[in-house]
């Protein structure tokens, strides 16, 4: 089993002043989760090289044993700080793709050629995509092969305004990843604000928030196991 997790390049969040990224736990717990199941991963970005981590998700309220033994695990961290350029790789080389959150990806990976390419090849090569938390908003240019948006009466989830609304970052974030999920024609629903929710339809699976990042995993792993 081969996997391919995407992560952001982006650093600023917004015109704050502020830093952005990936979110550690979004990272963290799939990764173990793919581990343990025997997976083989690469780390992806669309610059290549160490991926800015959001100083927000390593701080201790947001820390949780999956993140400490990230940190502490060696091998994962050289491997976080070689991650290879998104544009060198091929869906032909993996089984599956998942994209980790964080607010970094609204910003670059949203728009990205490279990622909205490798997104339509997987599904057109009928293999799984999980994205979780912000990273449903990746989704916004990808297209179906019948050109429609890929989510349009698809089931998705993603981070919640309520949630964006209690970070207070609603007028920082280029657009809401509930509101373009919807406008997309996706059918969108939720659980509760930062409880674990997931949602699957065919080869899709989004998962709503970090709490959530687990359950993604073993969502992809469970559709994985049944090829």
């Amino acid at each position: 089993m081969k996997i391919l997790m995407v992560l952001t390049s982006h650093d600023k969040l917004g015109n704050t002043g502020k830093k952005t990224g990936f979110w550690l736990e979004e990272l963290a717990a799939p990764y173990y989760a793919f581990k343990a199941a025997g997976a083989e991963i690469t780390l992806a970005s669309p610059k290549g090289g160490n991926p800015p981590l959001d100083p927000k998700s390593n701080e201790p309220m947001f820390q949780t044993e999956l993140t400490h033994r990230f940190e502490a695990d060696e091998q994962a961290m050289a491997q976080l700080a070689t991650t290879v350029p998104l544009s060198s790789v091929s869906q032909a080389d993996f089984d599956s793709v998942f994209y980790p959150g964080g607010h970094g990806p609204l910003w670059d990976l949203a728009e990205d050629k490279a990622s909205i390419a490798l997104i339509e090849a997987f599904i057109q090569a009928q293999k799984p995509v999980a994205l979780v938390c912000h990273a449903p908003g990746v989704l916004r240019h990808v297209k179906a092969a019948d050109g429609q948006p890929l989510v349009k009466g698809k089931k998705v989830t993603g981070f919640t305004n309520s949630e964006e609304e209690a970070v207070q970052l609603t007028n920082i974030v280029p657009f809401l990843v509930e509101d373009e999920l919807i406008k997309l024609g996706g059918n969108y629903s939720r659980g509760d604000d930062w409880a674990s929710y997931v949602v699957r339809d065919g080869l899709l699976i989004t998962g709503q928030n970090p709490t959530s990042s687990a359950e993604t995993a073993e969502v992809l792993i469970a559709e994985l196991a049944q090829r």
